[in-house]
């Protein structure tokens, strides 16, 4: 009988534990939430940064010390005079004075001091609920591996930059494009774990509906990626005309892969790189046009079919900005909100996917809901 006793407050423990952490999960679902808008606004200033031609003002990279900027004339001397020392202001800005290059050390160092605001906000509340135990255990590995991932990222920013400090005028599309891509990778990496934290009823939708969804956020984000191509070799400022690019709705095979070897030309070639962000770009509507009028003819209402409907609406809104884009060469402003856009219609992609998984806490908890009891010990 006392045996018996002294495990009943054990098990009464393991019972009450599940719902004591579930009752965590809006205050871990908000703290998501606030890196998850931290990082939105991190993208936008990092695409002013891109636009403005202003990543490559701070040459060095100290990621404690880079917090402080310079604050004396003699400090902003000193940085001016290593930045004099690249290719970019040696052939692009050779002039430029003092106060000039003040207006780009400042975009590129809010940039990276909102890079790093990202990471605290991260890893300080992290540090603080793995503590007090507030953390499920399905979820602990996932934050972990999110965090990992940021700190990747801040590695591949400087592998970036660095690329744009010898031998060339501005960074490696190649290096752009994938550090862009990644942001927004553990962007959505983020808001769909946190969305996943709530749980909500929902009627089961088609495989097919569940696929296409992702499949939507998967483009979305493959073209993101092109999208940072096209920015890395400017090629927005070439071939402005819609809808023809070259002067045919289909350049010449000559003009797409005249590089060899022919891969480069998906790279490298403004030509390509901006044809297949145009045929993307149209696949993706397609895509979605098709996705929303499955879900009409499958008489899908509330929460799905708004999804579906904002999402192509979204899509559409988008390939408009990017149009008249490209029409007026890529102006600061519209080239900024065509970027922009793109995060947003990334944002409904994957708010839209995660809403037609089933069982979204369950499968991120991975946790019992309760303890049975054995025989015997009532």
């Amino acid at each position: 009988m006392v045996g018996t006793a002294s495990r009943k407050p054990q098990i009464l423990n393991l019972m009450l534990q599940p719902q004591s952490l579930t009752a965590r999960r809006p205050a871990i679902r908000a703290w998501l939430y606030a890196v998850a808008a931290l990082m939105v606004l991190t993208l936008v200033v990092g695409g002013a940064t891109r636009l403005t031609e202003s990543g490559l003002s701070i040459v060095e990279w100290k990621p404690v010390t880079g917090v402080i900027p310079p604050l004396s004339q003699e400090a902003w001397q000193a940085e001016f005079g290593k930045y004099q020392q690249i290719p970019q202001y040696r052939e692009l800005n050779r002039g430029m004075n003092l106060d000039e290059f003040k207006t780009i050390y400042w975009w590129e160092w809010s940039h990276r001091l909102l890079a790093r605001l990202v990471g605290a906000a991260f890893l300080l509340p992290f540090l603080f609920f793995l503590w007090r135990g507030w953390i499920e255990p399905g979820l602990k590995a996932r934050l972990w591996t999110l965090f990992g991932g940021g700190a990747l990222l801040g590695a591949v920013g400087w592998w970036m930059v660095s690329s744009g400090l010898a031998g060339r005028v501005s960074v490696s599309q190649y290096r752009l494009a994938f550090h862009l891509t990644l942001a927004c990778v553990i962007y959505a990496a983020i808001l769909w774990t946190a969305r996943g934290l709530q749980s909500r009823v929902m009627e089961p939708v088609p495989r097919r509906q569940r696929l296409t969804a992702a499949g939507l956020a998967i483009l979305v984000l493959f073209q993101i990626y092109l999208g940072a191509l096209v920015a890395g070799l400017d090629a927005g400022l070439v071939f402005n005309t819609w809808p023809q690019i070259d002067g045919a709705l289909i350049p010449s095979a000559e003009r797409l892969w005249f590089e060899s070897p022919g891969w480069r030309n998906l790279f490298e070639n403004t030509l390509t790189v901006q044809f297949d962000h145009r045929m993307l770009a149209y696949g993706l509507w397609i895509v979605a046009v098709l996705h929303l009028i499955d879900v009409i003819r499958a008489k899908r209402r509330g929460a799905v079919l708004n999804g579906a409907l904002v999402l192509v609406c979204a899509v559409t809104l988008q390939a408009g900005i990017g149009i008249v884009t490209l029409l007026h060469q890529a102006p600061l402003p519209l080239a900024l909100l065509h970027q922009i856009m793109g995060i947003v219609v990334l944002t409904i992609a994957v708010v839209h996917a995660e809403r037609l998984v089933p069982q979204r806490a369950a499968a991120i908890a991975a946790e019992p809901i309760g303890v049975s009891i054995p025989r015997g010990t009532a």
